[in-house]
C-alpha cells in the first residue's frame, strides 16, 4: 500500500479506511443480528468487493428481498474478475479494520470472529444515495452471510479459495 498522501484522490475518496471500516462494521451488525458468535474473519474479506462496485452493489440492492445465493444464482455477472476484486480490495479491509479495531468499534473473540466493540458508530445511515446504498448492502450481505452460515458454501458460490 502507498502512503495516504501518494494516492491519487479518487482512490483516497473511495477507498478511505473510515468509510471501509463503517461498511466493515454494517456487515459484522448485520452479522451479529443473526448469528450472535460474530462474523467469521474470513467472510470480512468478502464484503468491500461486494459493496464497493456501482454493478454489484446494484444487483445486491434490487435484490436484498431474496436469498444472497439466489441472487448470485440470477446473476452470475456478479462473479465476473470477482476474485481479482478481492485481492484488489484486501488492503482497504485491513485498514477498515484496522480504523475500527484503533477506535475500539471492534472486537475479536476466542473464535477469531468479528464482533462489533464496546466504542459506538452511528446506527443512522446517512452520507449520500451511494454511500447509503454502500452501508444497506453491506448490512444485508452480513445477515446473508449469517443465514447461510457455512463459509465454504459461499467461498465456493463465489468462485474463489479462501
Amino acid at each position: 500500500m502507498k502512503p495516504w498522501n501518494q494516492r491519487p484522490i479518487e482512490i483516497r475518496n473511495l477507498f478511505n479506511p473510515a468509510f471501509c471500516g463503517l461498511l466493515m462494521h454494517r456487515a459484522i451488525v448485520g452479522f451479529r443480528d443473526t448469528d450472535e458468535k460474530g462474523m467469521p474473519f474470513s467472510l470480512s474479506l468478502l464484503i468491500l468487493p461486494l459493496c464497493l462496485p456501482q454493478t454489484s452493489r446494484e444487483i445486491l440492492k434490487a435484490g436484498n428481498r431474496s436469498y444472497l445465493l439466489k441472487v448470485i444464482a440470477e446473476h452470475p455477472e456478479l462473479l465476473v474478475g470477482f476474485a481479482g476484486r478481492c485481492t484488489d480490495t484486501l488492503g482497504f479491509t485491513f485498514e477498515g479494520l484496522g480504523v475500527l479495531m484503533h477506535h475500539g468499534a471492534l472486537s475479536v473473540n476466542g473464535d477469531s470472529r468479528l464482533l462489533p466493540g464496546p466504542a459506538r458508530v452511528v446506527a443512522a445511515v446517512n452520507g449520500s444515495d451511494e454511500t447509503k446504498a454502500c452501508q444497506r448492502v453491506a448490512t444485508y450481505l452480513g445477515k446473508q452471510f449469517a443465514l447461510i452460515g457455512d463459509r465454504v458454501t459461499i467461498y465456493t458460490t463465489l468462485g474463489i479459495r479462501p
